[in-house]
């Protein structure tokens, strides 16, 4: 039998992972950093993080908190709550590190890690992604991940609501 032990130990508060960032860089790993709500994990999630990893040693994933959510999406959500959410992300095989944030950017939490790539998921050009502009000067780079058509969050709710 598989322990599930470390799965809880991938997500951090931000002062416990910047200390890890430190310790990933005298490794010499190479950090990517995504972000999203993921609040009903599905193929596309699976196939932006799998292209994030992809860029690198080290994969860490930035989450809205259930406040950021509803600002941003509504009051109807989120589905999940954010322990959830970040609980699901933390066990799949291509994160190292799962943080919740609370503004609805991330913008000064990769300021203060400045992962060596960012990347973003969807229709988004590098000025309209937050935290591009830090990336790009510390000699970062930024990247723009495919997303699969017709698959998302909101189509999986409406066809709920519809069946």
């Amino acid at each position: 039998m598989r322990t599930t032990k470390a799965i809880p130990a991938k997500i951090f508060s931000q002062n416990e992972l910047l200390m890890e960032v430190k310790r990933w860089r005298l490794k010499n790993k190479k950090i990517v950093f995504t972000n999203g709500v993921f609040d009903i994990l599905h193929e596309g999630h699976i196939a932006s993080l799998s292209e994030a990893a992809s860029y690198g040693d080290v994969l860490i994933v930035g989450v809205n908190t259930d406040a950021s959510v509803k600002r941003l999406k509504g009051e109807s959500r989120p589905v999940n709550p954010q322990g959830a959410r970040a609980l699901l992300l933390a066990a799949l095989v291509m994160t190292d590190a799962i943080i919740l944030f609370e503004e609805d950017t991330p913008k000064d939490l990769i300021a203060a890690i400045l992962p060596d790539v960012l990347v973003k998921g969807g229709d988004y050009t590098i000025d309209q992604i937050a935290g591009a502009k830090e990336v790009i000067a510390a000699g970062g780079e930024v990247k723009i991940a495919a997303i699969l058509e017709g698959i998302s969050t909101t189509a999986i709710i409406e066809k709920m609501k519809n069946n």
